[in-house]
């Protein structure tokens, strides 16, 4: 497994499989966990790095994801084909207390655990998405979720994402394969 520790996180850092099925993932985030727990749970801004969706905080709300990748970078890059514009996904709160930890029901995985730790100035945040079914949605889930967080962090910071969102997944999906055992 890599160090997860903060001082060993970059911008582009990558992922690990904290479990066979798990992928575990951070970004150390500049300002307080406050303002970063907005970016996890108000939907205008959740919108600007993953997906739209009013989220009433309370245990056991449901609430809907809405994804548009093409709105997340400019320009969006290459959908692949079979991509629909836009996802939506039926979720909701399973553990809550802000502005520590957010978790939430994805599909039919194990779910998605966020967890912020204030770090000085900075806050640290852990992605982690329980008991994902099969390889090639593991990988999927892998270069989504480290394309989102680069966005996110692009978005906190005031400054433009790096890369077009379709080209970075495509780019990441091999990479991912390659560090995680088949």
């Amino acid at each position: 497994m890599n160090d997860l520790s903060p001082t060993n996180l970059a911008p582009d850092a990558y992922g690990v499989l904290s479990e066979p099925d798990t992928l575990t993932i951070q970004r150390l985030l500049p300002g307080p966990a406050e303002r970063v727990w907005d970016y996890l749970t108000q939907s205008e801004l959740r919108r600007q790095w993953l997906a739209a969706g009013e989220m009433a905080l309370a245990v056991g709300a449901p609430f809907e994801f809405v994804w548009r990748n093409e709105e997340l970078t400019s320009p969006p890059g290459t959908r692949p084909a079979g991509s629909a514009e836009e996802h939506r996904l039926e979720c909701s709160i399973t553990e809550l207390d802000p502005p520590k930890k957010l978790a939430i029901t994805w599909g039919s995985t194990g779910g998605v655990t966020f967890t912020l730790e204030p770090i000085g100035t900075k806050t640290l945040l852990t992605v982690t998405h329980r008991r994902v079914p099969e390889r090639s949605a593991l990988l999927s889930v892998s270069s989504g979720w480290h394309t989102h967080l680069d966005i996110l962090a692009a978005r906190i910071a005031g400054q433009e994402p790096p890369e077009p969102f379709w080209d970075e997944v495509a780019r990441l999906k091999p990479e991912y394969d390659r560090r995680f055992p088949g």
